[in-house]
């Protein structure tokens, strides 16, 4: 029996189409093994968003055939669609699959000899096709892919040509997956994309592509589908993992103030606070529509927590600017941040703007930040304490301590307890746990919710 093994880089997509990948060479009696382990195979689902994806990817290479110096590499993925001659040209690698291949990497492991080399990839303009997929064998939490690709043209982004256009599953598929990740004993689905909130455009997966002069429309809205998942009458935990701002609507945050399912939990890409940066980001607002979103969210969910995606050292950025951008979110009533240091990407707009940020002040104002985001959680955590909240429980242990988050993403400890573990109980935050990074929680057992 052939072992395989897989190593995914970057989102929660690639994850969940990793997941749904290693299923099929289940289904095809290979057995999978830990990336730790020989392998025969080792398949690596790459990124593009990594600032050193190639020195990234050659170090997973190296760790795979460290293992097994026969082991077949094959490359999946974005960076593998943008670059997939670079990639073939790491030793060890035998097959580079772009974005319309991934899926019928069993027909192509077929076509592959021994000690020979192959690439197989469409352009992206061709990709057109949807396939679902959803992560599993963790019974805490699953992410769901209900959207891929993307139609924005944001300056600095290389996912578009990576991923193609925005195309997603149907509503009906979509409520098929939730129903199928259920039975298998999940607590909670996040549903993710590259652009979750345009999603709609129902793929053909017929060959019929998305033609220029033949526009695709939109099937239903983000709304439409959150509605209908309302409807299915099981316990369970929905998380919405990223939405632009100008695609979260009104109706949309009252559907989840209200909602038996989805949680009060937002990811919000602001990018940058200063509306000269937006404008060169080719961003689709401005800092006025994010505060107004921020505050329609808060006046209805006042514990909800919100997540904030930050780019710094964009070309252009200067001082002056950063300094909106740190004050801006200073003033903004938000939970945490990601911080993303700017990284010229090829074939990007952004890579040919002047006035480029040194990289010692790129990572300067990348420390800023991310201090402010520690002090930012602090904040939010510390208004919780004392409050009643759900926690779903994971599985690992460590260091005798067990971790959960509630509905409204706060990482919470107690003391390991299998009985605990993939389930939702009401637990009383009481104060700062600093050695684990998180609040320590006392479990309100009469609350139990299985």
């Amino acid at each position: 029996m052939n072992r395989v093994s897989f190593y995914t880089l970057g989102c929660k997509l690639n994850f969940a189409e990793t997941s749904t990948i290693s299923k099929m060479f289940v289904n095809h009696n290979y057995k999978i093994v830990d990336f730790n382990e020989p392998a025969d195979i080792c398949v690596i689902n790459t990124c593009s968003v990594t600032e050193n994806a190639d020195k990234e990817f050659k170090s997973i290479v190296k760790r795979a055939l460290s293992k097994n110096k026969d082991c077949k590499i094959i490359a999946i993925g974005c960076y593998a669609q943008l670059k997939p001659e670079e990639i073939l040209n790491t030793e060890g690698v035998k097959l580079v699959l772009g974005t319309n291949e991934k899926f019928k990497i069993l027909d192509y492991l077929k076509h592959l000899e021994e000690e020979k080399s192959q690439m197989f990839f469409s352009e992206i303009e061709n990709a057109y096709h949807f396939n679902a997929s959803y992560s599993f064998g963790d019974r805490t939490r699953t992410f769901l892919k209900i959207q891929d690709g993307c139609d924005y043209t944001c300056s600095y982004c290389t996912i578009p040509l990576a991923r193609g256009e925005s195309r997603s599953d149907t509503i009906e598929g979509i409520i098929n997956n939730i129903h199928q990740i259920l039975k298998q004993g999940s607590k909670e689905i996040v549903l993710t994309g590259v652009n979750i909130g345009d999603i709609g455009f129902v793929a053909s997966n017929q060959g019929e592509a998305f033609q220029a002069n033949n526009r695709k429309k939109r099937s239903f809205t983000l709304y439409q589908l959150l509605q209908e998942i309302e409807k299915i009458d099981e316990e369970f935990r929905l998380r919405i993992s990223s939405i632009e701002p100008n695609l979260l609507t009104d109706e949309i945050i009252e559907l989840v103030a209200k909602s038996r399912h989805l949680v009060p939990h937002f990811h919000i890409p602001l990018q940058s606070g200063s509306n000269a940066i937006l404008a060169k980001m080719q961003r689709r607002y401005r800092r006025e529509l994010y505060a107004q979103r921020v505050e329609k969210i808060k006046s209805l969910m006042p514990d909800a927590c919100i997540g904030v995606d930050v780019i710094v050292g964009f070309p252009g950025e200067t001082d002056e600017l950063f300094n909106e951008t740190l004050e801006f979110i200073r003033g903004l009533d938000v939970s945490y941040l990601h911080v993303f240091t700017y990284s010229e990407r090829e074939n990007t707009l952004a890579a040919t703007l002047p006035n480029k940020v040194p990289v010692p002040v790129r990572k300067e104002r990348n420390a800023i930040l991310r201090s402010l985001s520690q002090k930012k959680q602090h904040y939010f955590y510390q208004q919780n304490l004392g409050k009643i909240r759900k926690v779903l429980w994971e599985d690992e242990e460590k260091n005798g301590k067990m971790f959960g988050y509630t509905d409204n993403y706060i990482r919470v400890g107690i003391d390991y307890d299998t009985n605990l573990s993939g389930k939702i109980y009401s637990v009383k935050l009481l104060d700062f746990d600093d050695d684990a990074k998180c609040i320590r929680g006392e479990v309100v057992r009469e609350s139990c919710e299985m």
